[in-house]
This record gives structure tokens, C-alpha cells and sequence, in this order.
């Protein structure tokens, strides 16, 4: 891989899209790149993902403009193609990602960030979608979840405007779940970054994700995102089903004798252990 660094830690992964002097932008290397990365994921050991960026700058930049100036309207639609077809995989991860946003996160940067299941961004994260000003509409799913995340009217007025936003006003509107500052001493020196700061609270929540039990999680992440497409009388049928497939797993007997054991000692699940 020359553009996709991949590292376990125990029962959770870090992803890092390591293009730094391009700013991480997006061409079709490191999408070939990530897709091969994601299916070679040991789902086996790894419970839990976090995607970030490389350096302090730049989460993702966005496309390679550079690869995009020249494309024809066939070869386009197959870029986007190519984008949505990894964004949606990552979107449909058996297993939670966390995605920790550092510096840039504007258009195919902040579109693969709504394609992970929880966002966490640094203090000087910016955020949009910023395509109309280039001639060309969002291409790998940014008028698709940016409406579903904030909300049809916000969406419009970002991608419409193509103004980019900071992490605060991407907290305010929903688009995050939190923001990390730097951590200063009391003579105001940075002790630790802000990408520091938000990389060891993503990789300790993906370890908070790691510990619980793994086949509990994948069936939460697929009701809610199977549910969100539905009508409420059939995401209600989904939930049942996957709530039902948890009964007679190792997790969900060994789960429930440990919560009943009242000394705590004799029964534990085997993700328990972990």
C-alpha cells in the first residue's frame, strides 16, 4: 500500500489515509487502496475501526481535482462510481468506524466521514462541500447523507453555498459528535495536540466499542442503518429479527449469567475476556 497505512490494536484497527503532501485528497489509488484495505479486514479479531488522516493539516481534502479536471462524462460518473461503491461498503462495515477528523474534511473528505458511524473532529477541523464553486454537484454520496444527517434544509444551504464550516458550527448542526481541543498547560503550552487529543479519544471509544459484545454490535449497526431507509412498521420487523438473532449466541448466555451471577466470579462471556 503506498497510500493506506493499517495497524491493529488489540480488538480494533486504525485506518490512515497517508498522503500527506497532497493533503489525503482522494484519487483513484487510494480508493483502489482502502477498498482492498477493508476487505482485508480480520473480522474475526477486529471489532471496531477508526479512519483518519495523516499529518495535522488534513483529514481528507477532498477529490484530486487534478485527476478530476480532465475527465470526460462517462469517466466521471465512473469516478463517482468508484467513490461511492468504497463509501458505501465503509458505510455498510459489518463493524462500527470511527471516523477522527483532523484539519480539512471538505467535500470527498467530508463525505467519507458521513459514511462512518460516529464522527470526532479536532478543534481545527473544517468541514463542506464545496463542488458547485468547481462546476461539478457532490459525486460520492454528499447531497445523499448530508440530508439525512442535519437535514434537508441545512444540507442545501451548505452544498448550494459551497461554505465551509468549522468544528463548532459542525457540532451545532449535528454533523459531529464532538470536538477536541488541544490540552495546554497552565502557562497556556500545548501539552498535546488537538489531533493528539482526538486520536487517543477515538481509539479509547473504539476500545469502549471492542469490549462489548461484537455480535450485539454489528446487529445494532444494521437495524439503524436498515431502519433508516424504512418505514417505521418495517424498521420496527428489522429490529425484531436482529434482536431475535442475538438469543442462543455464546454472547447473549454468557452475557446474562455474568449480569445474574451475583459474586461476579464464575461466568463470564468471552468477549468479556477480551
Amino acid at each position: 500500500m503506498d497510500f493506506i497505512l493499517y495497524e491493529q490494536k488489540g480488538a480494533y484497527a486504525v485506518i490512515t489515509i497517508n498522503r500527506e503532501r497532497a493533503l489525503n485528497a482522494l484519487n483513484s489509488q487510494v480508493l483502489d487502496e482502502l477498498d482492498a484495505t477493508l476487505d482485508a479486514v480480520d473480522l474475526n479479531t477486529v471489532r471496531c475501526l477508526v479512519l483518519t488522516g495523516a499529518g495535522e493539516k488534513s483529514f481528507v481534502a477532498g477529490a484530486d481535482i487534478g485527476e478530476m479536471s480532465t475527465l470526460t462524462k462517462a469517466e466521471g460518473e465512473a469516478f463517482g462510481k468508484k467513490g461511492n461503491d468504497v463509501f458505501r461498503k465503509l458505510e455498510t462495515f459489518p463493524i462500527p468506524v470511527i471516523a477522527a477528523v483532523n484539519g480539512f474534511a471538505l467535500g470527498g473528505g467530508c463525505e467519507i466521514s458521513m459514511s462512518c458511524d460516529i464522527r470526532l473532529c479536532s478543534a481545527n477541523a473544517v468541514f463542506g462541500q464545496p463542488e458547485v464553486g468547481l462546476g461539478i454537484t457532490p459525486g460520492f454520496g454528499g447531497t445523499q447523507r448530508l440530508a439525512r444527517l442535519v437535514s434537508p434544509g441545512m444540507a442545501k444551504q451548505l452544498i448550494y453555498t459551497a461554505r465551509n464550516i468549522k468544528a463548532p458550527e459542525a457540532y451545532r448542526i449535528g454533523l459531529v459528535n464532538e470536538v477536541f481541543e488541544a490540552e495546554v498547560d497552565a502557562e497556556g503550552n500545548v501539552v498535546k495536540s488537538a489531533k493528539e487529543v482526538l486520536m487517543a479519544a477515538a481509539e479509547k471509544m473504539a476500545a469502549t466499542i471492542a469490549k462489548n459484545a461484537p455480535i450485539a454490535v454489528r446487529n445494532c449497526k444494521k437495524a439503524i442503518n436498515e431502519g433508516l431507509d424504512a418505514k417505521m412498521d418495517d424498521a420496527i420487523v428489522i429490529e425484531e429479527k436482529l434482536f431475535g438473532d442475538c438469543f442462543e449466541t455464546e454472547d447473549q448466555k454468557y452475557g446474562m449469567a455474568f449480569f445474574l451471577d451475583k459474586n461476579k466470579e464464575k461466568v463470564k462471556a468471552p468477549f468479556q475476556n477480551k
